[in-house]
């Protein structure tokens, strides 16, 4: 046997190894709802990118129900700038005023939204693109934050458009821009309106992708990553202030996910290729996954 012909035998064997160790969770996840927050570098990176849009179309041709929910602060950025509108930030939220609404709305429902459903139409999945305001699937309020303009929270969700595109084979990709019962729209974080559709559909998972590479003890060291939590000790983790920064509203959207009947979330590093199949389809996984203490 030559060394190529070595080389591709082994390579084919560690692929049949991996779809085997897969199997049993494709089993078992058949037909369960999976919501998927999608942002930060594997938005931003074109290979990362093509790698999670394949990913999200492996787990449709499986059998499981993939709901995507995405940002796009950068590229909306990007937009302010060349209308020669400064970005603004106050306490973390982008202050939104009636021209800022008006460009996220453009970039997120317009542009990003549709762009997503033309790539995983062309990787061979059925993708629809939705926002909030489509058939009332999310209801806003403005948010209880002064000076922020058209930061909103979600008030209430109609899944009865995301289940009939899932239960059809479609993957729904929603952008986070919904309206309040006067037609205003509002922007409204990614993270929690993917926490939230969870809930409201009963998903098995809710899985954000980041920039870390999960729940860290020491946030400089990727090995201290922490794999698995309950409730409890999320929230003890956040009082420690082991859990500090922006990955507070992370933790604290996917403990309020799994107070309202989530099965498990996870955050995880999107940087890493394959990041979602790792996690979902491995024993080992990649991230942090958050679970009730009952399923623990």
């Amino acid at each position: 046997m030559t060394i190529e012909a070595e080389y591709i035998q082994k390579a084919e064997a560690t692929r049949v190894r991996v779809l085997s160790e897969a199997l049993p969770y494709i089993q078992q996840f058949a037909g369960r709802t999976i919501v998927i927050k999608y942002g930060g570098a594997a938005m931003k990176d074109g290979s990362l990118k093509d790698q999670v849009i394949r990913d999200v179309v492996f787990m449709a041709c499986v059998g499981l129900r993939p709901v995507v929910v995405h940002g796009g602060g950068p590229e909306i950025n990007i937009w302010l700038s060349k209308l020669n509108i400064e970005p603004q930030f106050k306490n973390g939220l982008r202050v939104t005023d009636a021209p800022t609404m008006e460009v996220v709305e453009m970039v997120l429902v317009g542009k990003v939204n549709k762009e997503l459903v033309a790539l995983i139409n062309q990787a061979g999945g059925k993708a629809v693109g939705l926002c909030g305001k489509d058939a009332n699937l999310i209801k806003a309020r403005p948010a209880d934050a002064e000076g922020v303009g058209f930061v909103g929270e979600v008030t209430s969700i109609d899944t009865a458009i995301l289940e009939s595109l899932v239960q059809s084979g479609y993957i729904p990709i929603v952008s986070s821009v919904a309206a309040d019962h006067t037609g205003q729209a509002y922007n409204i974080n990614a993270d929690t309106v993917a926490g939230e559709i969870a809930a409201a559909l009963g998903a098995e998972k809710l899985i954000l992708l980041t920039d870390t590479a999960g729940i860290l003890r020491d946030y400089q060291d990727p090995s201290t990553l922490i794999p698995k939590v309950d409730i409890a000790e999320a929230r003890k983790l956040i009082d420690d202030g082991i859990v500090s920064g922006g990955m507070i509203p992370k933790v604290n959207c996917c403990v309020r996910s799994l107070a309202q009947g989530v099965k498990a979330a996870h955050i995880i590093d999107g940087r890493v290729p394959h990041a979602l199949l790792l996690e979902i389809f491995t024993d080992a996984g990649i991230g942090s996954m958050i679970v009730a203490s009952e399923f623990l």
